[in-house]
């Protein structure tokens, strides 16, 4: 076993965990620390950052479960707070499903790279500054008080995060308090709709690129970066939900365009760390 390579994915499953909810890109830094580490080959980098995302949303399924069970019995049962948070996680996932399957792998070959990832986060810190300089009247203050058309609206700008840089969490947690929920409904809307989007972009990945992963040590080294995933990002959803109740998200949007501007100017001066 490489130690060394061990090391190398209990380090991206941190990254994971602390980025993948937060408003900051978790694809963009997972692919910015495998290049900074010459983590694997890129062939198995990239299954294993698409992969690893899987940890992330376990510890959300596992840190909301029960209301999690409610939403999905509620869709039977009739219980109305229930059946429409079910409903609407369903509503909200179908447009990154299909624009996933049908351009997912044209996207993973274009632009998982650092250029596109410093665009993305620049771009997405100006979003953030705005919304919250100009922050809409709030009127859905828990996630159950979405309605239908929230859903449908937050599943459509959700699909922007197939683009490095964007982040899926920011794209949909900015979204929904555009369209006028409460910041700790959006970052809770958010956590649950990650989990068919993330579960299923995992898995389909892993079944198409079967065949990267061809020794056990390949099998160990990714469940070992999901496992560290789940355990920090675990830690990181209980202390963003604390985060989000009392402050806002331009210390987000501040590190997103310094970052991206850091990224750009390593880019195209070829400047390395090492």
């Amino acid at each position: 076993m490489d130690l060394l390579l061990l090391l190398k994915a209990a380090i991206m499953g941190i990254v994971e965990g602390i980025t993948e909810f937060l408003p900051i890109s978790s694809t963009g830094h997972l692919i910015l620390a495998a290049e900074l580490m010459d983590f694997w080959t890129k062939e198995k980098s990239d299954v294993f950052v698409i992969a690893i995302q899987m940890g992330a949303i376990a510890a959300v399924i596992y840190e909301y479960w029960t209301r999690l069970w409610g939403a999905a019995t509620g869709m039977f049962t009739g219980e109305e707070k229930g059946r429409r948070l079910g409903f609407g996680l369903i509503m909200a996932s179908i447009p990154i499903i299909l624009i996933g399957l049908t351009f997912g792998q044209t996207v993973k070959e274009l632009l998982f790279n650092d250029v596109a990832v410093a665009i993305g986060l620049i771009i997405g810190g100006f979003i953030i500054m705005w919304i919250e300089k100009h922050p809409p009247q709030v009127r859905a203050h828990e996630v159950e008080d979405l309605t239908y058309r929230d859903a449908i609206w937050i599943g459509l700008i959700q699909v922007l995060s197939l683009i490095p840089g964007t982040s899926r969490s920011g794209a949909t947690i900015i979204g929904a308090m555009f369209l006028g929920v409460s910041r700790k409904a959006a970052t809770e809307f958010s956590f649950f709709l990650g989990i068919p989007v993330i579960i299923g972009a995992g898995l389909l990945d892993l079944y198409q690129s079967y065949d990267v992963f061809q020794t056990t040590e390949d099998w160990t080294v990714l469940s070992f970066g999901i496992i560290v995933s789940f355990v920090s990002a675990l830690l990181l959803i209980r202390a963003l939900v604390a985060y989000v109740a009392k402050r806002d998200f331009m210390i987000f949007a501040w590190y997103r365009i310094a970052s991206g501007l850091i990224i750009l100017l390593f880019a195209f001066t070829g400047w390395k760390l090492w």
